[in-house]
């Protein structure tokens, strides 16, 4: 859906205000430089799925505001979707129009058990987690192992960094992350454009690993076994496993899906 004149000047001045409100703030991965990258993300996605562009780039300008103050509301998205309140104030919006800002900033989170219902919250949703993935995506990753880090946190696993042979840890290992969270990410996009987005960046980051995995041999903490077969555990083992997630979490939300794959498994040799 165009975007007005009108509007343009609105979502402008919210850039301005939001901008200033990051001023300062020291959380590189979820800074003013993550709000623009969603922002432009959204309007595309936006765009490509038909979705009302000024409903989604005021909720992504807005959705993260809440990290730079604190407030009796734990979660972020709570907090940002009472910044936003005020924010909105200020201009002369529908009231529709204002629930439905409001409604995708609080549903952009999925830690918070809060659906995106509508196209313009699911736009949102995605643009967010593709900036999860890819070059920029594993660049907040390592500028979030700063702030999320344990003491007894290590970079990765010494005997098997990629996880072939163990449950991967994310709060352990922080390769792991991209095994328990990042590499998982594009069967949780709720678009086609979103998923289109997802599938170019997750190849990106599967090339990474597979050039990590290479550099660790060659460093004395690899795998005892060629670079083919390692190659092909990186592309294939992974995917397998989240394949068989999918699947049973599907069978569990009561959603039809193709047995095939279980039932093979099951009744193999």
């Amino acid at each position: 859906m165009e975007i007005t004149e009108q509007a343009i000047h609105m979502l402008t001045a919210v850039a301005t205000e939001v901008q200033t409100r990051f001023a300062g703030f020291n959380d590189l991965a979820h800074g003013w430089e993550h709000i623009q990258r969603v922002y432009h993300l959204a309007l595309h996605l936006a765009e490509q799925e038909h979705a009302d562009g000024f409903i989604v780039g005021m909720a992504a300008l807005l959705h993260d505001v809440g990290r730079t103050t604190h407030g009796p509301a734990r979660s972020h998205t709570k907090r940002s979707a009472a910044l936003a309140t005020k924010v909105l104030a200020a201009y002369d919006l529908p009231h529709v129009t204002q629930n439905a800002i409001l409604h995708a900033i609080l549903a952009h989170s999925y830690r918070h058990g809060v659906e995106p219902t509508t196209l313009e919250a699911r736009v949102l949703y995605d643009a967010d987690r593709l900036d999860s993935l890819g070059a920029s995506g594993m660049m907040r990753w390592a500028m979030t192992t700063k702030h999320e880090r344990w003491p007894e946190t290590r970079t990765y696993h010494p005997d098997d960094p990629f996880a072939f042979w163990r449950v991967p840890d994310g709060q352990r290992y922080l390769l792991d992350r991209f095994f328990t969270k990042l590499l998982k990410l594009q069967e949780a996009m709720t678009t086609a454009a979103g998923r289109a987005m997802a599938d170019h960046r997750i190849a990106f980051m599967r090339l990474y690993l597979q050039e990590l995995q290479q550099e660790l041999a060659e460093g004395g903490c690899g795998y005892d076994m060629p670079e083919d077969v390692t190659n092909h555990l990186l592309w294939v083992e992974h995917r397998e496993e989240e394949q068989k997630e999918k699947e049973a979490e599907d069978l569990q939300s009561g959603r039809v899906v193709p047995l095939h794959h279980i039932y093979d498994e099951q009744h193999s040799a």
